[in-house]
């Protein structure tokens, strides 16, 4: 679709569309963190199902993410997001209507699939459909509303699962979907305008197949592992990933010195600064993803908490990160540049420190009114951190490999949150089996110190500077897909730092 001054007539209302997929998709994921404990109960899940409920999604997305956004800059982006949307409304349904964990599981792989072909046609879409003056004020608009969605998340699905409407129960933070994914689905096949990548790669197959390959093979037998007493297959599963992660990069630079389309464009590992910020993002949000899930744990099935008070109880987490994130890019990287990343780092140690020590103190009597100190703390530091990371880790590639640099990092992203909780889950479930709920969250919470003090030395290897964003955003082309080869930073940073 070709630009005009003023845009797409009905622009404002794609943009509410693209916003509605992407509100569902945050919503899914946070809702889910919190009802987790009661599917768990009703569904007589084992600690390893549990874990695959809330990780299957993030790997079925991290494996899609990449060749989705490549098959809308081919065969058209509003014909991907239509059908992802559908996708994702059946699975919702088929999840409500599930009876056992496994078929659970497999409806959630399911919706991460689905989402894996809607969610990266957003941004191509709204980058058509605005004329280049008004792009900014449609991509500010992402933050708020994605944000919002975020905080509100696990009070939603507390609220849900308590209210029980009709004898539901956690049904209902499925069912909620459908409302969403049906008005995404309707409007944009009534209202949205087809729109393709220029010369867009065709997609990896052999590529995808051999990175689906390597994340499965390090997710499954860090799920598995502690319930199988961690026989010599699981290690032999962990040593394979390696193998056949070592397989894709050489499969990628076999194809890109074809000059043929790659799941991954492998110059973008050559900078030290990339490496560095992809394992900062490995760590950030696998720790990050893998503590909420055992303090969401610690407090419905130690303290004894409803759904609800959970999610109210973290709510100061919340507000704590959505200041961190304005602060970050306004105030504090305009005067410290990478340093504000250190900071960020030591709050989140000091924050997750208060919070062990809180914990330790008053036990299973911790009430939630003890615990906001700790949780401001820790989510200024989390929202201070990732705002502004994916810019500084995106500073140290050249412009052609700003699009490629952005889908890794969002793959990575994903696959971060899926390592996270089946890493510090299989902690957790361990510790607790052994010394109880107060033990196991304390070991949770002494792998996020690690996790805080390991961010403030990969920091050290980042550019010293922010990408400039703005700038990048105003030199796109209309390849515009995230995961594409074309400068994406702007709104894919925005995006990243909204989904924390």
């Amino acid at each position: 679709m070709a630009h005009t001054d003023a845009g797409h007539p009905r622009r404002w209302a794609v943009l509410a569309l693209v916003l509605a997929a992407e509100c569902m998709d945050l919503l899914d994921g946070s809702i889910v963190n919190v009802a987790a404990p009661t599917i768990r109960t009703q569904l007589h899940a084992t600690a390893a199902a549990l874990q695959w409920m809330i990780s299957g999604y993030s790997l079925a997305f991290a494996v899609g993410l990449i060749t989705g956004a490549r098959l809308g800059d081919r065969y058209g982006r509003k014909r991907l997001f239509v059908i992802g949307a559908a996708g994702f409304a059946a699975a919702s349904l088929a999840a409500a209507l599930a009876v056992s964990p496994a078929m659970l599981i497999s409806c959630r792989l399911t919706q991460g699939a689905a989402a894996a072909l809607l969610i990266p046609q957003g941004l191509g879409i709204v980058k058509d459909v605005f004329a280049p003056a008004e792009q900014g004020r449609a991509f500010a608009v992402f933050g708020p509303v994605i944000g919002l969605s975020a905080v509100l998340g696990p009070i939603i699905g507390g609220a849900l699962v308590s209210l029980d409407a009709f004898g539901t129960g956690w049904r209902l933070i499925f069912l909620v979907n459908l409302p969403l994914a049906v008005v995404a689905a309707v409007g944009a096949a009534r209202i949205m305008p087809e729109s393709r990548a220029p010369r867009a790669p065709r997609p990896d197959g052999p590529g995808t197949l051999l990175g689906a390959a390597a994340m499965g093979l390090l997710i499954y037998p860090l799920i598995q592992g502690r319930e199988a007493g961690w026989p010599a297959w699981t290690y032999l599963m962990m040593a394979a990933s390696v193998l056949t992660a070592g397989l894709l990069a050489a499969w990628s630079r076999r194809q890109g010195m074809r000059g043929r389309g790659t799941l991954i464009k492998t110059s973008v590992f050559r900078h030290r600064g990339f490496s560095a910020g992809l394992a900062s993002v490995v760590v950030f949000f696998a720790g990050m993803a893998g503590t909420l899930l055992s303090v969401t744990l610690y407090l419905q099935f130690g303290e004894h908490f409803s759904p609800v008070h959970a999610g109210l109880t973290l709510a100061p987490f919340a507000a704590g990160s959505a200041a961190g994130a304005v602060a970050a890019p306004t105030v504090v990287v305009p005067r410290l540049g990478r340093g504000a990343l250190q900071v960020a780092a030591v709050l989140m140690a000091i924050g997750t420190f208060l919070l062990r020590s809180v914990i330790g103190t008053h036990g299973l009597a911790t009430s939630s009114a003890e615990l906001i100190p700790a949780q401001l703390v820790l989510g200024a530091g989390i929202g201070m951190l990732i705002a502004p990371l994916f810019d500084f880790i995106l500073a140290s590639v050249s412009d052609d490999e700003v699009g490629s640099a952005s889908g890794v990092l969002n793959a990575v992203q994903q696959l971060a949150s899926a390592i996270g909780v089946a890493a510090i889950g299989t902690v957790f479930f361990a510790a607790l089996a052994r010394s109880g709920f107060v033990a196991a969250i304390s070991q949770c919470l002494l792998i996020q110190l690690g996790v805080a003090a390991a961010l403030a030395v990969l920091a050290w290897a980042l550019p010293r500077d922010p990408r400039d964003t703005e700038a990048a955003g105003t030199s796109q082309t209309d390849e515009t897909s995230h995961m594409g080869e074309t400068d994406e930073a702007e709104p894919t940073a925005g995006k990243a730092a909204s989904r924390a």
